[in-house]
């Protein structure tokens, strides 16, 4: 039976993410991810050019997520639940199932994402959902809050370091983080 091409892509995509997280994007080959699919080479070239492209293309997928929360943000009133409700949403499309595989991807090779368009379009959605989450509060200190909260997401990572924590805990406790910061945003300083 013959996979779609979809289902190649897929296949490519999450062989890719495995090898760059565990050897690094610089030190990992488009021929070793032929290897590790069983393909050859000419056929990986088939769904992508280059190793930049495998990336933009998982990267595409969590922007158009961002843009999504960023619409949907957009479209609320800028209360506190709001706030709340945003920085959920995105935790939960962070550690959904494969999330967590381009996280520690992004935490690993952040000196190649910088180098990449996409990271510098996932450097304005990151803004652009900061925006969303001190929206009605344009003071310096919001500002700072909003941001960290996004990084309580996206730290939790790498700085919870308990040996056996879940995905679920971690998610609980860059929640916990992230809620203290937000129930600053709007007060009167």
């Amino acid at each position: 039976m013959r996979e779609s091409t979809g289902g190649t892509r897929e296949r490519i995509q999450a062989v890719a993410l495995e090898l760059f997280t565990e050897q690094g994007y610089e030190k990992t080959s488009l021929r070793e991810i032929a290897e590790r699919l069983g393909v050859t080479k000419a056929a990986l070239y088939y769904h992508f050019k280059s190793k930049d492209e495998i990336v933009n293309s998982f990267v595409e997928d969590r922007l158009r997520r961002m843009d999504e929360l960023i619409d949907w943000a957009r479209s609320q009133p800028a209360t506190l639940a709001t706030r709340r409700a945003l920085i959920t949403r995105y935790a939960d499309a962070m550690f959904d199932s494969e999330q967590p595989s381009v996280m520690r991807f992004f935490e690993q090779n952040q000196t190649v994402l910088k180098s990449l368009a996409a990271g510098m379009q996932m450097r304005e959605r990151m803004l652009g959902l900061a925006d969303q989450l001190c929206r009605g509060d344009d003071s310096p200190a919001a500002q700072l809050r909003a941001a960290l909260t996004l990084f309580a997401v996206h730290s939790s990572w790498f700085a919870v370091r308990a040996p056996h924590i879940t995905d679920e805990e971690r998610k609980k406790i860059a929640l916990e983080v992230a809620d203290e910061l937000l129930s600053k945003i709007g007060e009167a300083g």
